[in-house]
């Protein structure tokens, strides 16, 4: 099985459990950036270690968290040996509108992975755009590059939606095929 770990900040709540979701498919580890954008004292040793890194982040004001920006620059220094070069990347992220800009943040992971020399993988799901489908259905919001979620400003993260989660557990679980296949 491959490691797969899951790196993320979550402002409310919300990121972090679609962190839970893709980690969960994923067999993976969480790895949250805290409050001041940095990792514990093991993680960059984690991410070293990992075939597969899947990063979060909530969509502010059109693309990722200061705290997530922090732990990207910070990342300068795997990139300047190109420690994570050829790993599996995915990414996903959380905002409180249907849009909300969120194709802004995943573009912002992948281009951060393309930068380290990663293989980035997308969702691999179908849309549910017809009649019948239902906002709880998987991957409703309809995104190829990453799990996108989607939670009211007034909603805990308790109260995301399941069709939502299910993306990110179904997602985690592909990063995890493709992992395992790549390293051989």
């Amino acid at each position: 099985m491959a490691k797969v770990i899951v790196v993320f900040h979550s402002g409310y709540g919300h990121t972090l459990r679609m962190a839970q979701s893709v980690a969960a498919g994923a067999a993976g580890e969480l790895l949250a950036i805290d409050a001041e954008g940095n990792l514990p004292e093991s993680g960059w040793s984690s991410l070293a270690d990992a075939d597969a890194i899947i990063m979060g982040s909530p969509t502010y004001m059109g693309s990722v968290s200061w705290q997530f920006k922090k732990f990207a620059d910070a990342s300068s220094k795997p990139w300047y040996t190109q420690a994570w070069k050829d790993k599996i990347f995915g990414g996903f992220t959380v905002s409180a509108n249907v849009n909300g800009d969120k194709h802004s943040t995943l573009h912002y992971l992948m281009t951060l992975a393309m930068q380290h020399g990663g293989v980035w993988a997308g969702t691999g799901l179908n849309y549910n755009n017809t009649k019948v489908s239902q906002r709880s259905d998987v991957n409703y919001l309809a995104s190829s590059a990453g799990p996108m979620a989607q939670t009211p400003g007034d909603a805990s993260g308790e109260e995301m939606n399941e069709g939502d989660l299910e993306t990110g557990r179904l997602f985690g679980a592909r990063i995890q095929a493709l992992a395992s296949k790549f390293r051989g």
